[in-house]
Parts: structure tokens; C-alpha cells; sequence
């Protein structure tokens, strides 16, 4: 099957899962493309008569797709860029130090409370798969993604610093995470010896590099765009500023995904105010906007179709169903320990943990790292493992988010409500003179 065909085929998929999701489910739109797949997917592997050759013919076409590749070094530019140029850098910039600390040591800690976890749990199923795949494993799973979320963030009445804080974490964690599991990669697998200072060597440079790399292409596409007043050639430049400088980045071998997101926190903020009209700002802003809606439809309707490929042996999918709770327990772990502590020191909202825990949800950049590693049925195992939290991720805690903000908010309202009442009780007694004793005289 050819490059065309199979392109045509994910956008007419797409367009149809789309309609039937806006027409019927009227679920957030990732989540109900994703569900549609899969009900597709399932029914293709049903004895279905007349459906003989489509399941055969939709294997065949999955894999001809080199999904990793296809995430990993295609959509992953654009989705990043497109979510960092419409990140605000002033509200950015207020809870820094919060979503700076859940992308590196969240990140990290949830790298290997997760390894360590499900090293336990495979020897406990009598999978023997080595500490590294399993540390790598955490490494794939830590990064989260904001897409179902922030719809259903606002839908629900949560605070906007909330939405601030998943998102500017989901930016920067997928750049940390790919670095992590880079590091983690080139331990398990280069065959060299690898010491402490030449792990944080290449960790700095791979970070560092990025961040500078970022700045400076963002820079250059900043300059150019001062001295032109032309919407479609500064929407080109936007798109190859997107394209070239994470492919330059790769090639580079430093963070690509920290590069795009950094250019385009810079384009989107500095660039916005001192680059462009306000023409320019709506076409950029409605072409991005569409580029985002349009790669994250694909993408979600290509991991709802990825389970035809998949090894769904009993005892992977147990292992996939057990490391769920895993997951979820590393993230409130990873996230609310950090939290803890700066809570001396600062303000946040209530339930903030519980809800960035259900809230962490998993998608495309898990399933595309974990088909990245080596053949074999230690990938054949991790990428079902990986599958299962995505799915539950999307579907269980996608679905039931609104919800548990919902509860969350009502549960501050009425904290709020204990906490006021004595003091109306004292401001309604204040003037009011106390009635006289018994025998007193009047």
C-alpha cells in the first residue's frame, strides 16, 4: 500500500469517527475518535461474515506504518509547537518553579518508582525482563498529555492556574521523558561502559543543547518576521521553524522536543506582540489551531487501530491491567511529594494532586517509545503494558475527570464554609451586649 493511500485512508477514517463522535457520542474529541477505533478494531477481530480480508488488509496497512517514527520524528514538531504558541509566558512564568519541578524530578521520580514497580511485578507474573526495559518502561509512560484534558478542565469550572500547571508540565515533561529514556536506551543498549558523570553529560546536553538551540532558531524566526507584513509567508516561516529546527535538533543529537516547544513559547509571546499584526495573529493562530485539531484526530485513531498489531497473550494484557494502578500510584506519588513541599511555601488548589493524578493522561509519545525498542518479546510484552495504561488512561480517566474537579471543587466549597462559619458567628456577636445574670439588677 502506498505512502498516499494510507494517508488517505487515516483522513477519511478520521473525518467519519469525527462526525459519527460530534453527531452521537458528543464526547471531547480525542477520546470519542479513540473509542471509535477501537470498537472498530475489536469488531474486525470478531468472526464477522464478509469481513474476511479487512482485518488482514488493516494489519497490513498498520504495519506498513512506522508508528514511532511516525510520532517520534513527523507529528510530534508540529503537536508540540502548535501547544506552546498558544501558552500565555506571563502565566507560565507565575507557577515556574511548580510545573519546572514536576517535568524534571516528577518525571524522573515517576521514571523509576514505575521501573522499580513493574521489575516486581513481571518477576511476580514470571516475565523475566531486565531492570533497564523496566526503568525504560517508566521513562515511556511518564510523559502525559493535555489534549482531552483542558477541555474538560474548563468545562468543569477548574482554576486557571490548574489548566496552567498541566499544561506547562506536558509541554516540558515530553521533552525530559524522550531524554530520559534516550539515556536509559543508550545504557541498555550501546554495549559500552557508561559511567555517572558521562550519564549527566549527555542528559545536560541533550537538555541544555535543546533549550539553547530553541532560543536561538526561535530567535532567527523572530527576526524575520519583524521585517516582513505578508500572513502567508509568516505562517511559512511559523511551519518551518516547527519542521527544521526539531529535525535540525535530531540531527544535532540534542532535545528536539524541548527545541520546538521553547520556539514556540518564544514565537507565540514575543513574536505575537512585537512581530506581527493582528491579521497576521488570527491567520497563524486559526492555522495552527487546525493543524493541532487535524494530527491529534490521526493519531488518536491510529492508537485505536494499533491493537490489531498487538500481542495480546493473557498473560501481557494481565500485566497491562496490573500495571494500571501502578501507574496511577507512581504519578500521586511523583506529584504530590514535590507538591508537599512547596506547599510551605506557596498556595494551590484544592484537591490539586488527586486531580493532577487522574488528570495525567497517557497517549501517543508511550506507545510510539515503546515500539521504538529492539524486536523481540520483551517489546512484544511492554508495548501491550504500554497500550492498556494509554487506554485506560484516555477512556476511564478521560471520561470520569469532570466528575472527580467537580467533587473536588465541592469538597473546597465546603472546607471553605467550616472554615468561615465561626467567624460570622463572632462578626454577627460583635455589638450585641450579653444578656444579664440571674439576680443582677436591671
Amino acid at each position: 500500500m502506498g505512502l498516499f493511500d494510507i494517508i488517505a485512508i487515516l483522513i477519511t477514517l478520521s473525518a467519519v469517527f469525527s462526525w459519527i463522535n460530534h453527531r452521537f457520542l458528543k464526547m471531547p474529541t480525542a477520546i470519542g475518535l479513540m473509542l471509535i477505533a477501537l470498537l472498530v478494531s475489536l469488531a474486525l477481530l470478531l468472526p464477522i461474515p464478509g469481513s474476511d480480508g479487512l482485518e488482514a488488509d488493516a494489519q497490513a496497512m498498520l504495519n506498513s506504518i512506522d508508528f514511532d517514527a511516525a510520532v517520534l520524528h513527523g507529528m510530534l514538531s508540529f503537536l508540540l509547537f502548535a501547544g506552546a504558541l498558544h501558552v500565555n509566558l506571563f502565566d507560565l512564568a507565575k507557577q515556574k518553579w511548580v510545573i519546572a519541578t514536576l517535568a524534571s524530578v516528577g518525571v524522573i521520580g515517576a521514571t523509576f518508582l514505575v521501573g522499580t514497580a513493574a521489575f516486581v511485578l513481571f518477576w511476580l507474573l514470571g516475565l523475566d525482563v531486565p531492570y533497564i526495559y523496566c526503568l525504560l518502561f517508566g521513562a515511556l509512560i511518564a510523559p502525559t498529555d493535555p489534549i482531552a484534558v483542558l477541555g474538560i478542565l474548563k468545562s468543569a469550572g477548574a482554576p486557571k492556574s490548574l489548566e496552567v500547571k498541566i499544561t506547562g508540565e506536558s509541554l516540558f515533561n515530553d521533552g525530559v521523558a524522550v531524554v530520559t529514556f534516550l539515556v536509559l536506551a543508550e545504557i541498555a543498549f550501546s554495549g559500552e561502559h557508561v559511567t555517572v558523570p558521562g550519564v549527566l553529560a549527555l542528559f545536560g546536553k541533550e537538555a541544555i543543547g535543546g533549550l539553547l538551540f530553541g532560543l536561538a532558531a526561535g530567535g532567527l524566526a523572530y527576526l524575520m518576521l519583524r521585517r516582513i507584513d505578508n500572513y502567508q509567508v509568516e505562517v511559512l516561516v511559523t511551519l518551518a521553524l516547527a519542521a527544521g529546527s526539531y529535525a535540525a535538533a535530531e540531527h544535532l543529537e540534542i532535545s528536539a522536543p524541548i527545541t520546538v516547544v521553547v520556539a514556540g513559547l518564544l514565537i507565540g509571546n514575543h513574536g505575537r506582540n512585537g512581530a506581527m499584526s493582528q491579521l497576521t495573529q488570527e491567520h497563524l493562530d486559526n492555522f495552527w489551531e487546525l493543524v493541532d485539531e487535524v494530527l491529534n484526530a490521526v493519531l488518536f485513531v491510529l492508537i485505536g487501530l494499533e491493537i490489531l498489531v498487538l500481542t495480546l497473550s493473557a498473560q501481557y494484557v494481565l500485566a497491562g491491567l496490573l500495571a494500571i494502578p501502578l501507574v496511577l500510584l507512581a504519578r500521586a506519588i511523583s506529584a504530590g511529594l514535590p507538591i508537599a513541599v512547596m506547599r510551605r511555601f506557596r498556595s494551590f488548589s484544592p484537591g490539586v494532586v488527586t486531580i493532577l493524578t487522574w488528570g495525567g493522561l497517557r497517549g501517543g509519545i508511550s506507545v510510539a517509545l515503546a515500539l521504538s525498542l529492539p524486536e523481540g518479546a520483551t517489546r512484544d510484552l511492554l508495548v501491550t503494558v504500554t497500550y492498556c495504561v494509554v487506554v485506560f488512561s484516555i477512556l476511564v480517566q478521560g471520561l470520569t475527570l469532570g466528575p472527580v474537579v467537580r467533587a473536588m471543587a465541592g469538597r473546597a466549597d465546603v472546607e471553605m464554609e467550616r472554615t468561615e462559619l465561626p467567624d460570622l458567628v463572632a462578626d454577627e456577636s460583635v455589638g450585641t451586649e450579653a444578656p444579664p445574670p440571674r439576680g443582677s439588677a436591671p
